[in-house]
């Protein structure tokens, strides 16, 4: 892991910490382990994934608190949650534009980079005379290990 992505997952993980206090949000430390982990998990992690993650750590911790939590960090738009087909919903610490690619084979889901989608939004804005709150893309394929899976 590059010491500029250690440097950028802790200025995001503060902003976070400094939303929630503007918005009245308690901090108890089970929140602020579970934005942690939602920071610097680079995958979309399931309710599921961030409870097994933290369960060693907080034994009284249900999978219904993750994800109460979670909601609560979505209603102050900390996190996005995303919803594919009949999966259970991933999370998706909020951070710069970035699309995602998405495995057909696996499921996995990966971030890129992608500055300059903004147009579209205004230009649907022009065309429809909508007021655009959002754009969602998805780029769909298969992953390298689902690749070399299929050649062997």
């Amino acid at each position: 892991m590059s010491h500029t992505h250690v440097h950028e997952s802790h200025t995001q993980l503060k902003d976070a910490l400094e939303t929630l206090k503007q918005t009245g949000v308690r901090i108890t430390p089970q929140r602020h382990a579970i934005l942690e982990f939602l920071v610097e998990s680079m995958a979309h992690p399931t309710a599921d994934d961030i409870y097994k993650a933290l369960e060693g750590k907080f034994p009284n911790m249900s999978v219904a608190t993750v994800y109460n939590n979670l909601r609560v960090f979505r209603e102050v738009g900390l996190v996005k949650e995303l919803t594919y087909g009949d999966t259970s919903s991933r999370f998706d610490f909020v951070t710069t534009e970035h699309y995602h690619v998405i495995c057909e084979s696996c499921g996995k889901i990966v971030d890129f980079h992608y500055p300059g989608l903004d147009e579209v939004e205004q230009l649907a804005s022009h065309v429809t005379g909508f007021k655009i709150s959002h754009h969602r893309m998805e780029v769909y394929g298969t992953c390298t290990e689902c690749n070399h899976k299929d050649l062997h």
